[in-house]
Parts: C-alpha cells; sequence; structure tokens
C-alpha cells in the first residue's frame, strides 16, 4: 500500500514537474513570439491614440485661430459697413443740398426772369398808352389850336405830357 502512495506522490511530483517545465517553456514561447508582437502593437496603438490626440489639438488650436481671423473678418465687414452707410448718408445728404440750392436758384431764375417780363410789358404798355396818348393829344390839339403842328411841336407837347404823367 505504500507503494500506492508513493506512487501517487510520485505522480503528482511528476505532473506538477511537468506543468512547471511546460508553464515555463510556454511562457519562453509566448515571450519570444507573442509578448514582442503585442508590445509592439501596443506602443503603434500607444504612438496612433498620442498622434491623433495631437492631431486633435492641432485641429483644435486651427479652428480657434480660425473663428478668431472670421471674427475679425466679421468686425471688419461691418465696420466697412458702417463706414459705406456713412458715405451713402453723406452723399445723400450732400446731394439733397445740391437739389434744393438748384432748386432756390431756378426759382429765383424763373422770379427774376417774371419781374424783367413784368418790367418790360409795363414798359411796352406805358410806350402804347404813350403813343396813343400822343396821338390822341395831337388830334385835341389840332382841332382846339385849328393848326396842324409840325414834328418838333408835337414831340415837345408829347414830352410835356408825360412829365405830367409821371407827377
Amino acid at each position: 500500500m505504500m507503494f500506492g502512495t508513493i506512487s501517487a506522490a510520485a505522480l503528482e511530483l511528476g505532473d506538477f514537474l511537468f506543468g512547471l517545465v511546460t508553464f515555463i517553456c510556454l511562457m519562453l514561447l509566448v515571450g519570444k513570439f507573442a509578448w514582442k508582437p503585442v508590445t509592439k502593437m501596443m506602443t503603434d496603438r500607444q504612438s496612433k491614440i498620442t498622434g491623433d490626440l495631437d492631431y486633435a489639438d492641432k485641429s483644435k488650436n486651427e479652428a480657434k485661430e480660425l473663428l478668431e481671423k472670421r471674427q475679425g473678418e466679421l468686425k471688419n465687414t461691418q465696420a466697412e459697413a458702417v463706414s459705406i452707410l456713412n458715405t451713402a448718408k453723406a452723399n445723400g445728404e450732400k446731394q439733397s443740398k445740391e437739389i434744393v440750392a438748384s432748386a432756390h436758384e431756378e426759382a429765383s431764375s424763373i422770379k427774376n426772369k417774371a419781374q424783367a417780363d413784368i418790367a418790360q410789358a409795363k414798359a411796352d404798355a406805358l410806350n402804347g398808352a404813350r403813343d396813343q396818348v400822343a396821338d390822341l393829344s395831337v388830334t385835341i390839339a389840332s382841332k382846339i389850336i385849328g393848326k396842324s403842328l409840325n414834328a418838333d411841336d408835337q414831340q415837345a407837347l408829347i414830352d410835356d405830357y408825360i412829365k405830367g404823367l409821371g407827377d
């Protein structure tokens, strides 16, 4: 019976040693063939993740710079729009003043022309009246005096009569 116990203990020890040797061999094989590729793969993955993070940071910074640039351009565009509006307003006011001044000038010109036309019509009317009065005066004088007047006498009578009208 003892032999069976020794043999079981020896078997257990043999199994243990076989398992231990197999485990060590397996570890050496895994270390040589699997560990290096897995480590390389993990290192590559870490490098890729680090690169992706760096790219993301770079993209974020570029986006931030682009945003700041666009905001600056927007401010410039708004300033330009305000400038254009102010210029257009100033030009509009200038044109409005020019139009009003032109209208006043034209109205003044029309008024002056009308006054000149009135003065001319008045002068024409006075000349016409003077001629009629002169003819009438000569006719009346001829009848009163009973004789014909020569041209110089007629002119003197007319001038006297007109002087009398002006007073």
